[in-house]
């Protein structure tokens, strides 16, 4: 696979000044293409990201992680690409770990979705985020009979024909579920890599009670996929990547 040439980068980022720009120069070392996709930011997110080479998608009004996240899907796709990295602007995701998941998706015989395990290092993580993240991935692990280690990580390598043939519509911080659990309902195969966990200072964007809200009222809407993953007998297991 040729990822410079058929793999973009898409950066979802709100107010993140102070990092986006050493992240897009670093990224476009590995792929050519960094979209960042700059989510009504109040400071200089947006002019940082383009002066650093990026293509930037600006959207008024905050309308969310996930909805960021589809308009640089759209994106991606309508240029030409047939892969996606997506990653958070904050400094959480390392660049150096994105080699580790195109390796990765070149070593399977049909890569869909892989995305970043942080578990094997959690202690690096803010407790109340480590806590969320733990119970969130034992629920869909349960509802889906499947090891599914990190449900709630932003780091990820997508095939961009069938991540827009699901129909994704969540505008917040479930859209990581929602992909997840939307791949795995198609008979696609999805597997973890396991990446580093880094965890900077700084007001998380998270807000807990009102995205615990949306993520079971969106889990509530997903239970048909939910059931259907369990029947499916062939996809019993979602796939670890050891190293």
């Amino acid at each position: 696979m040729d990822w410079r040439r058929d793999c973009a980068a898409i950066i979802p980022c709100k107010d993140e000044a102070a990092t986006i720009g050493t992240l897009v120069e670093e990224v476009l070392k590995i792929v050519a293409c960094v979209i960042v996709v700059d989510d009504g930011s109040s400071d200089s997110t947006g002019r940082i990201a383009a002066r650093s080479g990026a293509t930037v998608l600006r959207r008024d009004g905050h309308p969310g992680k996930g909805a960021a996240l589809r308009a640089g899907l759209r994106h991606s796709q309508d240029q030409g690409f047939r892969w996606a990295l997506t990653m958070d602007g904050d400094g959480q995701h390392s660049p150096s770990d994105l080699p580790r998941l195109l390796r990765a998706a070149e070593g399977m015989a049909d890569p869909s979705l892989l995305i970043g395990n942080r578990m094997n290092n959690s202690q690096e993580m803010p407790w109340q985020r480590r806590a969320t993240n733990r119970v969130m991935s034992w629920i869909l692990t349960k509802l889906t009979s499947r090891d599914l280690p990190d449900t709630q990580c932003g780091l990820r390598l997508l095939n961009l024909e069938k991540a827009m043939g699901l129909g994704l519509r969540s505008s917040s911080f479930q859209i990581e579920s929602e992909m997840l659990i939307s791949f795995l309902a198609a008979g696609n195969e999805v597997a973890f890599v396991p990446i580093q966990t880094l965890y900077k200072l700084g007001r998380s964007k998270i807000r807990p009670f009102r995205d615990s809200i949306l993520w079971f009222r969106w889990l509530f809407s997903a239970r048909e996929q939910l059931a259907h993953i369990r029947r499916n007998k062939p996809l019993q297991a979602a796939s670890s990547i050891a190293g």
